[in-house]
């Protein structure tokens, strides 16, 4: 539904790696200090499960931070699919520099590559249906870029980045604003050139989103019957997202329904990371 700001993302970048190396390194390294500075050596960082690759740049990012001396020599790109036992990346440079970037540069390419691993599992259980699997915000706070990213390194598309590219009128806000056609309508007075979605609870609400001209409604926790009449009720109307407990043993059912949009927070906030390990080699 929207596209990764590029500029935006390089900015992302660099800020994530500069938060996680003051919480990690803060003053300084003390470990790093019971290696001789001149100490060089090569490590190699392998993943010890299958999984799909994400996160180079926050790699590449945390070593360039911590030492421009340092090399990386790649041999999968983001998106890639990866097998137990892969080496993924080899890094050179002084061994105190590769130490103290390890934990961090893991931690980032851990966990984008769970969230790219994850979302590749679902998009590859609706391949072939004519719907787009999207994210939500529920997001590690910091990191929403970063996740967002991995999604679509997984085959996944990013709905709306925050509260400020495009319009969700959830329940609170039609309550406080008097109903489902005043908030849109409000709405398209703030910001005209704004999509708008509405998030309905009913078919009785789906109509009435219908009636307001809403771009996009949601269909929160519809069951499988109503989705269907939804998406009749719809079509050539608006768009229809599905969202709601969506999970393996519904996902497929859903998308067949016909739906424009399917969105899982879990692709995001349910991650298990990736087991990867970094193995230093000294170099004589």
């Amino acid at each position: 539904m929207y596209n990764l700001d590029n500029t935006a993302l390089q900015i992302a970048i660099a800020a994530n790696v500069s938060a996680a190396l003051t919480e990690d390194v803060a003053s300084g390294d003390i470990n790093a200090l019971l290696i001789p500075e001149s100490q060089t050596a090569v490590a190699k960082i392998i993943t010890r499960q299958d999984a799909v690759l994400c996160g180079t740049a926050w790699v590449i990012e945390t070593f360039r931070q911590i030492d421009p001396s340092i090399e990386l020599r790649w041999h999968f790109n983001d998106g890639d699919s990866l097998k137990a036992d892969d080496l993924i990346v080899e890094v050179t440079g002084p061994a105190r520099s590769l130490l103290t970037g390890e934990r961090t540069a893991l931690n980032f390419l851990q966990l984008m590559s769970a969230v790219a691993t994850r979302t590749q599992y679902f998009v590859s259980k609706v391949r072939g249906n004519q719907m787009e699997l999207i994210d939500t915000r529920k997001t590690i706070p910091g990191l929403r870029l970063a996740q967002k990213y991995a999604v679509t390194c997984g085959g996944g598309q990013n709905h709306r980045m925050g509260l400020y590219d495009a319009f969700l009128i959830k329940e609170n806000h039609i309550a406080a604003c008097g109903g489902i056609d005043k908030a849109v309508q409000a709405a398209r007075v703030l910001a005209p050139n704004k999509l708008i979605e509405v998030e309905t609870e009913t078919l009785e609400e789906l109509e009435q989103a219908l009636q307001s001209g809403a771009d996009i409604i949601m269909l929160d926790n519809f069951s499988l019957e109503d989705t269907k009449k939804a998406v009749e009720l719809s079509r050539g109307k608006a768009k229809i997202e599905a969202s709601g407990g969506i999970n393996d043993d519904t996902l497929i059912d859903i998308a067949q329904a016909g739906v424009d949009y399917v969105s899982m927070g879990t692709l995001t906030k349910d991650v298990t990371a990736v087991d990867l390990s970094m193995r230093l080699y000294m170099e004589a």
